[in-house]
């Protein structure tokens, strides 16, 4: 089961329903969003995949008909939580360009390209044989066809009167029952739409040239009034000035004040700066409403649906193509009213995503009453508009949370309880650092070329509030969250992180320790940010941060606030690389993260760095005052622009179609893929894009040596504890190979798993730190107590264990220094690890130690006496020996479960061969603990822990865009999302409980609601208003009179609404079902009881009768005289 989120990509239509008061969107993907009041959010989808046309409401019938670009009408059926399609009707030789359903009729009145109008029944989506010919339409008039029918609409005088609009600027009033064009008018100028006046005199033309004509029907030959609105005043005789096309207008009148005139473009072109617009003109006052993006469709809200009434606008709904508002016309100044759907998940592009199912129920609140307080002012007043439908809040509901990360910089929390999506509160990290002024960017620049405030990962405790974010510029930045504003000075340090595998092949033997002087070496405490200045040209960059953090005390409002800024900084000329993984751990107080250079390890209480060391370093002894020293550096690499997806590269083989994308492709709201032409690398087997190396399992590219084999062996030779050198599995880059069409190379594909990226590890390779995880463990093969570890994974399927020693005594922690260490532990596996998780000996899954949140601005008030809360979460030891614990490592192409500390593999499942994971995770299911994956090739796969059996093996969705790699996450209770379009969140479930639970929770689109009536039109109205009460339809357009439709000219497609309907009404109502069920037991047996009531009655009223009957029988022959 499936929920969408967001602003629907690419819109291309809209409709409304005035009586039940929903909206439908149409997309060019085919895509139908239905929205009603919050609760009520409908997707479905068109099979064809086909643009949608135009969109037609059966005003309060729950019916919706779509036209689509490939000329197939479709019927939804909206009586049931899933609308279905109950009939189609594929026009085969026109197609379709504008369809009218006039209000409480059954025949839709379609024109198409040629110009010629057709008319379907709704009930059977069949054509009737009536069809309204251009060339009778215009007969001898013009000598040019007159162009695709581009508006139609009844008469609200005479609904047997049919307006139609064509593109060359004719208009034909055409007499249905007479079959036969009442009037014609023409102008010089292409129609883009009309619009009529509820009394049915007069109607609106928007034309090419901006301008609007008023015409009479009594004096069609000119245009009862033509205006330019934003044209020039010229001299009289001189025509206006052009404009650019006013592509809608709509005329609606009010019964106390002027008609609004409402219409979308018309500017002068001497204004190319000017932003798309609504004009809207009431009286003699014209508003102009300057909108963010382009319009692609705007709709008038009135009070009521009959057509021959006033009109009574009160709102406008305006589409733009990444908005939707609606305009309170009720209103002199015309304000918007605040849209309850989450519509601006792409104010900024998203670049990562996290899921937290069944959180700590009091953060919504919390993240709401801190968030509410930053809400943008100056809203209507007044309820959204949009308020049809009804929904109903499950019977399992639980707090889900969702948090965005996007490119400018900023964090979104949303509320995704039940099937809802409502922004909590937004964090913006770019707060923490200097604006960068023009050509002071240039360091930042060659790391990425724009958004250097992009985030890359997230990782989020809800339990201690402790919020960690990476950004594309090499940053990591701590957040705690208080209720209290501060003002302080930003803590920050600055890192070196840098390794080269040359360095390592031809060491020189030194006896200078590997920790040289700490003040030297390890980046040290600063308050003041960033303590270096750009080196001036021709001068290597060395110890540059990327960006500046603020020097002074800094504002920070209720919320999350910097507590410290990580900062990876330019060595000798080389910028630093991405970050590849995060982990946080509250507990400990400690932060890790990696890239393809190495492993870091912050203490965030103390802001010292405890660990900054490349990665090939932790595989030495656990003694680390005993490695080799590194020689000199030799040679310069390239820096990898890229967001180090694993494995991206391995599906398929070299010999196909490549595409390549950027970072910068990403982040934009465009599918294009990125043409890739740049091969600027000397290494013909190394990946890169933009002459930039984007693997971070491969060497950067290197102007220098390329490794011998001799230089291999060197390599196999690194040390005791180094494991001998392999080809790895995955590739870390940002690449995707498509397959071309030949059977040949598809074979290949999947015969030949080698990404281009392990080819270049034969000469010179890098080991990419890919994930982290904090816990409670045994580091070593003969420990008998749990201690604090980390685990890591690298990109060539290694696993190593590091050693937390931290002070025992809780005051101690804030003085005594924290011991990091490998412990000389390794763990393999095939491909680039992907995640980890334990389980006590039960089958528990056991969570990450963490400290309680606690308010710091409390602290200080009773600092004495506080002491920090941590939960610690640790497996229960019994006497007996043995293992207490397994772990879980998953790669992108196996699974393994380890027992400590033993160290034995218990089982192992070969999770892919020809493709590799995206995206793995430790959840828990129904009260039961599995390890989900997502596959590349599409599939979702659920495994049972610690057995590792598959529980689940479904084709969900294959990997067509990056855009799923890099935001699809699990989280517990079987549900996933991902971002499915730039613009949209795609949840999914596969857990067959929570589906029936959700499918309750999902909103009903239709309400039983009666239709208003229509106002009483007067003796004389109706006397002299013309005869469109008495028109019928069906005796015009039945086939009786009309006969049938040629079958080469539309062909009927039966729906499959019928049978999805009972299903979807069946799993819609079970709750229902249920509830009734209950209600009968409890009828049948207050029924039962009164059953027997009534017979006991029945019983005593027999008897009376008898003796009643005696009783007459007595005194029957007594005269009265006798008593």
């Amino acid at each position: 089961m499936q929920v969408r989120h967001g602003f629907p990509y690419q819109p291309t239509a809209l409709a409304f329903d005035p009586v039940q008061k929903i909206l439908a969107i149409g997309t060019r993907t085919g895509a139908i969003r239905i929205l009603g009041r919050p609760g009520v959010d409908c997707y479905c989808q068109h099979e064809s995949g086909a643009a949608v046309l135009q969109l037609q409401f059966l005003i309060n019938e729950g019916a919706l008909v779509s036209a689509g670009s490939d000329d197939v009408l479709h019927l939804w059926n909206l009586r049931q939580k899933r609308p279905a399609i109950l009939h189609s009707l594929k026009f085969n030789r026109e197609r379709i360009t504008y369809c009218h359903l006039p209000f409480q009729s059954k025949w839709l009145y379609v024109g198409t390209e040629r110009g010629n109008t057709h008319i379907v029944n709704i009930e059977s989506f069949i054509l009737s044989g009536y069809v309204i010919m251009w060339n009778k339409a215009i007969e001898l008039s013009t000598k040019t066809h007159p162009g695709p029918v581009v508006h139609l609409s009844d008469s609200p005088r005479d609904e047997g009167k049919l307006l139609i609009g064509y593109e060359n600027g004719t208009v034909v009033l055409w007499d249905l029952k007479s079959k036969r064009a009442e009037l014609r008018v023409y102008y010089d100028e292409a129609i883009h739409s009309i619009d009529w006046h509820h009394e049915g005199k007069q109607f609106m033309c928007s034309h090419s040239d901006g301008s609007l004509t008023l015409w009479n029907l009594k004096s069609p030959s000119r245009p009862f009034q033509t205006t330019v609105p934003h044209g020039k005043s010229q001299r009289e005789g001189r025509k206006s000035e052009s404009c650019k096309p006013i592509l809608k207008v709509e005329y609606k009148t009010c019964r106390n004040s002027e008609p609004f005139i409402i219409f979308s473009g018309g500017l002068s072109y001497d204004k190319a700066c000017r932003r798309p617009s609504l004009t809207i003109m009431h009286g003699k006052a014209i508003t102009v409403l300057e909108m963010d993006h382009p319009i692609v469709e705007f709709l008038t809200l009135c009070e009521t649906p009959y057509p021959n009434e006033f009109q009574e606008p009160y709102a406008v709904v305006v589409l733009l193509e990444k908005d939707l508002i609606v305009v309170d016309l009720t209103q002199s100044n015309f304000p918007i009213f605040e849209n309850p759907y989450p519509m601006d998940i792409h104010e900024s592009p998203v670049t990562c995503t996290a899921y937290f199912a069944d959180c700590p129920p009091d953060l919504i609140l919390v993240l709401y009453s801190i968030g509410v307080k930053h809400k943008k002012q100056g809203y209507s007043n007044k309820e959204w508009p949009i308020s049809g439908g009804a929904w109903n809040l499950g019977t399992q509901t639980y707090p889900e949370i969702i948090i965005t990360g996007h490119a400018d910089g900023s964090i979104k929390f949303w509320d995704a309880s039940a099937i809802t999506l409502q922004m909590l509160y937004k964090l913006k990290t770019s707060k923490v650092f200097e604006k960068q002024k023009v050509g002071e960017g240039k360091q930042t620049c060659e790391i990425v070329e724009e958004d250097p405030y992009a985030i890359q990962m997230i990782y989020w405790c809800p339990e201690s509030r402790v919020f960690c974010v990476s950004g594309v510029s090499a940053y990591v930045i701590i957040y705690k969250f208080s209720r209290h504003e501060i003002t302080t000075e930003i803590v920050s340090l600055e890192v070196r992180l840098q390794y080269d595998v040359e360095d390592i092949i031809t060491p020189e033997p030194e006896t200078s320790p590997p920790f040289p002087d700490l003040s030297s070496q390890l980046p040290s405490r600063s308050l003041s940010g960033s303590t270096n200045t750009v080196a001036s040209e021709g001068i290597t960059r060395d110890s540059i941060p990327c960006l500046n953090v603020k020097t002074r005390p800094v504002r920070m409002p209720p919320g999350y606030q910097a507590e410290l800024v990580i900062q990876l900084v330019w060595v000798d000329g080389e910028p630093p690389q991405q970050i590849t993984s995060l982990a946080v751990n509250s507990a400990y107080g400690i932060v890790a993260f990696g890239n393809c250079n190495g492993l870091v390890v912050v203490d965030f209480i103390q802001k010292t760095v405890l660990l900054s060391m490349g990665t090939i370093d932790l595989y030495r002894s656990s003694d680390l005052y005993q490695r080799q020293p590194r020689s000199p550096r030799k040679n310069k690499q390239f820096i990898a622009d890229n967001f180090c997806m694993r494995g991206l590269s391995n599906f398929y083989p070299d010999l196909t179609k490549r595409i390549r994308t950027s970072y910068q492709s990403l982040t934009e709201l465009n599918d294009s893929p990125v043409p890739l032409e740049l091969e600027r690398c000397k290494s013909p087997t190394s990946d890169h894009v933009n002459g930039h190396c984007t693997s971070p399992t491969s060497q950067s590219c290197s102007s220098g040596k390329r490794l011998s084999s001799a230089d291999v062996t060197k390599v196999n030779r690194w040390g005791p504890g180094r494991p001998p050198f392999r080809k790895a599995q995955s590739a870390a880059c940002m690449e995707i190979s498509l397959p071309v069409t030949t059977e040949e190379n598809r074979e290949n594909s999947y015969n030949r798993s080698r990404s281009s990226s392990i080819s270049s590890i034969d000469k010179d390779s890098k080991e990419a730190i890919t994930a982290l995880h904090f816990m409670e463990s045994f580091a070593r093969k003969n420990d008998s107590v749990i201690s604090p570890c980390l685990f890591v994974g690298t990109s060539l399927g290694m696993v190593l264990i590091i050693s937390l020693n931290l002070p025992s005594a809780d005051e101690q922690r804030f003085t005594e220094p924290v011991m990091v260490l490998p412990s000389g532990t390794f763990l393999s596996l095939k491909g680039a690890v992907l995640t980890f998780s334990c389980m006590d000996r039960t089958g528990t899954l056991m969570q990450p130690p963490y400290e309680v949140w606690r308010d710091s601005s409390h602290v200080d008030e009773n600092e004495k006496s506080w002491r920090r809360k941590l939960v610690m979460n640790s497996p229960s030891l019994s006497q007996e020996i043995g293992d207490h614990q397994y772990t879980i490592i998953c790669s992108e192409k196996q699974a393994k479960v380890f027992s400590l500390p033993s160290q034995t593999c218990l089982y192992v499942h070969n999770i892919t061969e020809t493709s590799f994971i995206l995206q793995a995770d430790v959840v828990v299911m129904c009260n039961s603990v599995c390890l989900a994956c997502f596959c590349a090739n599409g599939h979702i796969m659920i495994m049972s822990l610690p057995s590792l059996r598959p529980m689940l093996d479904v084709n969900y969705l294959p990997l067509t865009d990056m855009r799923i790699a890099r935001t699809f996450c699990f989280t517990n209770e079987g549900q996933a999302l991902y971002l499915v379009s730039p613009t949209e969140i795609q949840r999914l479930t596969y857990s067959q409980e929570m589906c029936d639970n959700l499918q309750e929770m999902l909103g009903d689109l239709f309400t039983p609601i009666e239709t208003p009536e229509a106002q009483n039109r007067g003796f004389l109205k109706g006397l002299f208003g013309g005869s469109g009460q008495t028109f019928d339809r069906e005796e015009l357009f039945g086939e009786a009179s009309a006969g049938k439709a040629s079958r080469s000219l539309a062909q009927h497609i039966p729906g499959p609404g019928g049978i999805e309907g009972m299903k979807g009404a069946a799993g819609g109502v079970m709750g229902e079902l249920t509830r009734a069920r209950i209600a009968l037991d409890e009828r049948g047996q207050r029924l039962g009881e009164l059953e027997e009531k009534t017979a006991g009655m029945m019983t005593s009223a027999e008897a009376f009768s008898k003796h009643a009957h005696e009783l007459m029988l007595k005194y029957k022959d007594k005269k009265w005289y006798q008593f």
